[in-house]
C-alpha cells in the first residue's frame, strides 16, 4: 500500500515530529539527577521547539500559498499527524515521552535520544523534496545541521557516563 502526502501534511507531521522531540527530551531532563544532563535536555527540547516554529511558519507560507493556486491545504490533513510523526521517528507512539518511565539506564536514554535525532535528519532530508529551492531548503539545511549539533551533543554526554 503506498501513501501519499502533500507538502501541507508533511510539514504538519514534522511540526509534530519536533513537538515529540520537546516532550521527550522534557521528560528525559526529569529522570537525570545530573544538573549538567538535565540542562543539556532542556536545552534540546528549546531548540526542538524552535524548529516547530520553523515549520510551523513554512506550513503557514505553504497554506497562504496553496489559498491562492487553489491547491491542497489544510483541509486535506492526515487524520492524526501525531500518528504519522511517531512511525515516522519516535516509533509507534503518538506521545514518545511515554516510553521514559525511569526503569532505563541512564546510557538507554541518551542512546535513544540520539537515534530520534538521526531518524529526525532521515526525515528531514526527504522533506526537502517537498519544498522549492530557495530559503526554505535552506531552513531545513539549517535544521539538518542543528540535528546533527544536537548528535554530538549528546554523544558527548554519552561519554560521561561510559
Amino acid at each position: 500500500m503506498t501513501v501519499t502526502f502533500n507538502a501541507f501534511e508533511v510539514f504538519e507531521i514534522a511540526e509534530q515530529i519536533e513537538r515529540n522531540g520537546t516532550d521527550f527530551y522534557i521528560r528525559a531532563a526529569e529522570l537525570f539527577d545530573d544538573p549538567d544532563i538535565c540542562q543539556m535536555f532542556l536545552r534540546l527540547a528549546e531548540w526542538e521547539r524552535e524548529h516547530e516554529l520553523i515549520f510551523a511558519g513554512m506550513k503557514q507560507q505553504l497554506s497562504e500559498q496553496s489559498r491562492q493556486a487553489g491547491n491542497s491545504g489544510p483541509d486535506d490533513l492526515l487524520p492524526d499527524p501525531r500518528v504519522m510523526a511517531g512511525l515516522a521517528v519516535f516509533g509507534m507512539r503518538s506521545y514518545p515521552a511515554e516510553e521514559l518511565r525511569g526503569r532505563q539506564e541512564k546510557t538507554d536514554i541518551i542512546r535513544r535520544a540520539v537515534e530520534k535525532e538521526k531518524d529526525s535528519i532521515v526525515f528531514y532530508h526527504g522533506l526537502k523534496e517537498f519544498v522549492p529551492a530557495g530559503a526554505d531548503k535552506e531552513k531545513i539545511d539549517d535544521i539538518i545541521k542543528e540535528e546533527m549539533g544536537h548528535i554530538v551533543t549528546l554523544d558527548q554526554s554519552l561519554k560521561q557516563y561510559d
